[in-house]
């Protein structure tokens, strides 16, 4: 919400072009998206759309403007059987080479300091069994897909895209989606033609450079104490529901529609349209129709 108001009090002027990284996580990748239950696109969605419509929703609302057309790249590069390490086995407990191995189910459900339950860690091996025990999330690495090896799943999405939006006043977006990466965080910069902007969901500081000017650091650690949930996104959501259904509130500058919702659900199937056939520009006016 902050970086919306300081767009659109004209601060950096017009902006020209929006860059923008969602980084996915190693770990949160192999979970959702290769054992996990997002990982098929012929069951589920493509991972543009499951991931990072919500992207497309928020960059298109930041920058106030219409897209026209999408481009887009990318594919599976790792986690691929072509890419097993040798000795590797159908299942992480199995495996002989999983000491070595950074995407071990037993590390990424146990024992990692980041995600492992035995470290005081609940959310991912939650998913996994009712009781989110360790005795329960070893069960289940045994015999639930949660425990198969990254590198034999059924899995088709893809672990890295970059996809770009050309806006009806010729302004861009780029937006890169990877899964290599340590953490599990989104990045922004707004570029405009009297200032730029700068921000990441690391640590919750946002950057601002009018430009011949000092820049100012905005600490969102000192505006919210509820920074949970998507940036805190989570519960604002249901904050302003709540507060439309029960006080009947009219809706803030925060509220979306139906219809912005739908475009950013187009605009993700047109990315990934264009990224099957290799990168061709999807004009989205055509697209919605089609």
């Amino acid at each position: 919400n902050k970086l919306k108001d300081i767009i659109d009090s004209g601060r950096i002027g017009d902006v020209v072009s929006m860059v923008a990284t969602e980084n996915v996580g190693y770990w949160h990748q192999c979970h959702s998206f290769v054992r996990g239950n997002w990982r098929n696109s012929d069951e589920t969605s493509p991972m543009i759309l499951q991931k990072s419509c919500h992207d497309m929703d928020i960059l298109t609302w930041l920058m106030g403007k219409k897209c026209k057309s999408v481009s887009s790249v990318g594919g599976l590069r790792l986690f691929r059987k072509e890419c097993a390490p040798e000795g590797s086995a159908e299942r992480c407990l199995d495996c002989k080479v999983k000491d070595s191995c950074l995407f071990d189910a037993e590390k990424i459900y146990l024992t990692s300091e980041k995600t492992g339950l035995l470290k005081g860690s609940s959310w991912i091996s939650s998913v996994l069994s009712v009781e989110n025990t360790p005795e329960s999330t070893y069960e289940a690495l045994r015999t639930g897909p949660y425990g198969r090896c990254v590198y034999r799943c059924d899995n088709n999405v893809v672990d890295h895209q970059q996809t770009n939006l050309l806006m009806e006043d010729g302004s861009t977006i780029h937006f890169t989606m990877c899964a290599f990466t340590e953490d599990c965080y989104r990045t922004f910069r707004a570029m405009g033609t009297l200032g730029e902007i700068e921000a990441d969901m690391k640590s919750n500081i946002i950057r601002v450079r009018e430009f011949g000017k000092p820049e100012e650091l905005i600490d969102l650690k000192t505006l919210t104490g509820d920074l949970k949930g998507h940036g805190g996104g989570d519960s604002g959501i249901i904050s302003d529901l709540l507060d439309m259904l029960i006080e009947e509130a009219p809706p803030t500058q925060r509220t979306t529609t139906l219809k912005n919702s739908m475009e950013s659900h187009y605009i993700a199937l047109a990315a990934e349209s264009s990224r099957l056939a290799e990168g061709r520009l999807i004009e989205l006016e055509e697209f919605r129709k089609a």
